[in-house]
């Protein structure tokens, strides 16, 4: 089996445990008096990927989506999951003993609601949930007659006898070119932030944060380059982090250093009385913000304001130089894209290829660059049904055959001048006419995405129905969001921007966004076109208002054999054309061979 250096393709769970694990956790919480208790997919800072020892969803029920939670009453247990992970719950989990629930149609608080009986107590990690979750753990518990229940010591970890140590990755300092602006610069911002609030202190619960405040990063939690800590910024007077001494290397020490204290992460608590006692106004990012720190602060004689942390947004906005860096990047993975595509091209046709065998080619390409610190997430590569697994990770147990039919590859990778994220869908001999109209349906979503103009203050959940439009028209649609933030140098997924249903935040020039939507027929095929965007500003003359449109900064072709040309009108054709004619003049000169012949083909005119 081909090796990766950032993947491994052993399967993660097991669900042949979960019954005894299930069981011996009802049996603690009938030891504490407890009727339930909620096990959310979550660590002490609500991160999209936990270090392996904050995995205790995964290592009760099984499950290894990326949200999630479960909910084990002394009769029934449920694993809560929205429509990405449907199918995967299922296949990941005991059925038989933990019944997966779509999110949509209950969410977790209804679950709650109608299934605590009446007088029941249900437990919960208050390090783990958000002040707005508790608040809606709360109602809902109280809605079913019960008590909500904050617990000491979360009782899985005594049950997890073979539980991994900690993290202890070094944190090191981030260049000041890639950076593009100093930390006592963002420190300024962020205290006038907080006096514009009028609020003591922000304590930095987001490692994303944390890292992009002080210009460090880390390798705590996979695929992402974060320092899982804490820091607390007052309104006046010198910040202090609080990261394991020994995790810090001279370089990081000296930059944070510069401009803040360093403590151990055990003196947090402390701090936080401190400023109880003081009677401050404490900000805390109510997005991850454990509840546990507005209750040291609240017990303590202060206030905790959980409200929306002023860095995310100072962060989404990308400086000049993280741009640069970014599109550099893009360049770069552009290139070993192209490799890859025409390898793929030549290879797959004569059979005998698997996702596995696609995953560690494209890493390779990847490596080659000489630059790739790690992949951005887990590579998806789907073939055939698997396509229609919108978050599938391939294992040594789903590996399937690359055959005749769709093959989609969604992957990224981690550079210090940027972080990337790209999907395409390509076929294996001809396409069906079917094929053919949803992956033409998918393109025209991306394209009107992609050629978007629209006024200042406009949020992501207002751009959203355009690329969905086409697939409606067809009487079909997908599951997740269109489009997500992400990162420099930090999370492939970063908030608070996005192009989505539920993405109020507006849009902004500098932030950078995936465009990516999907079609998905279980059972048999998948389709989801991915390229990242940046937000800028549109001159119009005569306009009166201030107008955005998105920067293309992904260069790879789309598969020609799938476009059903006459589903495009002109002004479609027109900017794909375009594109694929500045795919090949921006990549054309860093490839060679067999690679620079495929892409000269891939991006003929339609």
């Amino acid at each position: 089996m081909p090796r990766c250096r950032f993947q491994s393709f052993t399967e993660p769970s097991d669900p042949a445990q979960v019954a005894g694990r299930v069981a011996a956790l009802r049996q603690a919480l009938a030891t504490q008096g407890l009727d339930g208790f909620v096990v959310p997919r979550a660590d002490e800072h609500q991160g999209e990927y936990v270090p392996a020892h904050m995995a205790r969803l995964a290592w009760l029920t099984g499950f290894t989506g990326s949200a999630g939670n479960a909910v084990v009453l002394a009769d029934k247990a449920a694993l809560i999951v929205d429509g990405r992970y449907t199918i995967q719950s299922a296949e990941q989990t005991d059925t038989g003993v933990v019944t997966p629930v779509r999110m949509e149609e209950t969410p977790l608080e209804r679950w709650i609601e109608r299934n605590l009986p009446a007088g029941g107590k249900l437990g919960y990690d208050p390090w783990l949930h958000t002040v707005d979750g508790v608040a809606r753990l709360e109602k809902a518990v109280a809605a079913a007659g019960g008590t909500l229940v904050a617990v000491a010591k979360n009782p899985v970890d005594a049950l997890w006898s073979d539980r991994p140590a900690p993290p202890a990755a070094p944190v090191k300092a981030h260049r000041a070119d890639y950076a593009g602006e100093d930390a006592a610069s963002k420190l300024a911002r962020i205290r006038k932030a907080l006096a514009d609030a009028k609020v003591d202190a922000l304590v930095v619960s987001d490692p994303h944060a944390l890292a992009w405040t002080f210009n460090i990063r880390g390798g705590d939690v996979e695929h992402t380059p974060l320092p899982l800590g804490y820091a607390i910024v007052p309104r006046e007077g010198r910040p202090t982090v609080f990261l394991a001494p020994e995790k810090i290397t001279n370089e990081a020490g000296d930059a944070i250093g510069a401009v803040g204290e360093i403590a151990p992460p055990a003196e947090l608590e402390a701090q936080l009385r401190k400023l109880g006692a003081a009677k401050a106004r404490v900000r805390l990012d109510a997005a991850t913000a454990a509840s546990a720190l507005a209750t040291l602060i609240r017990e303590a004689g202060g206030t905790p304001d959980a409200c929306t942390d002023p860095i995310a947004l100072m962060k989404a906005c990308k400086n000049a130089a993280e741009l640069a860096g970014t599109r550099a990047a893009h360049l770069r993975d552009g290139a070993a894209m192209a490799n890859y595509l025409s390898w793929l091209a030549r290879e797959a046709p004569k059979g005998g290829l698997t996702e596995i065998d696609a995953v560690a080619a494209l890493e390779n390409e990847r490596l080659k660059t000489g630059l790739l610190k790690d992949v951005s997430f887990t590579t998806i590569a789907g073939a055939g049904p698997n396509a229609a697994l919108p978050h599938y990770r391939v294992t040594a147990a789903s590996n399937r055959a690359i055959e005749p039919g769709i093959f989609l590859v969604d992957s990224g990778g981690q550079y210090e001048d940027g972080t990337t994220d790209i999907t395409r869908t390509i076929v294996v001999g001809a396409p069906t006419p079917e094929m053919r109209d949803r992956y033409t349906r998918v393109l025209k979503g991306h394209v009107a995405i992609s050629r978007l103009v629209f006024v200042k203050g406009t949020s992501g959940a207002q751009l959203d129905a355009f690329a969905r439009l086409p697939l409606w028209q067809g009487g079909f649609d997908f599951d997740h969001g269109t489009g997500h933030g992400v990162g420099s140098y930090l999370s492939v997924h970063e908030g608070p921007q996005r192009l989505s249903k539920l993405g109020t935040t507006p849009l902004e020039p500098g932030m950078i966004l995936s465009n990516e939507p999907g079609y998905y027929k279980e059972g048999h095929y998948g389709i989801r076109i991915e390229n990242l965007l940046v937000v800028e500003e549109r001159r119009i003359p005569g306009a009166e208002r201030t107008i955005y449109g998105f920067e293309t900064i992904t260069w790879t072709p789309y598969e020609r054999a799938l476009i059903d040309v006459n589903l495009l009108d002109d002004g479609e054709i027109a900017w794909i054309d375009a594109y694929h004619a500045r795919v090949l003049e921006k990549i054309g000169p860093l490839v060679a061979g067999e690679a620079r012949a495929w892409l000269e083909d891939a991006c003929r005119p339609l």
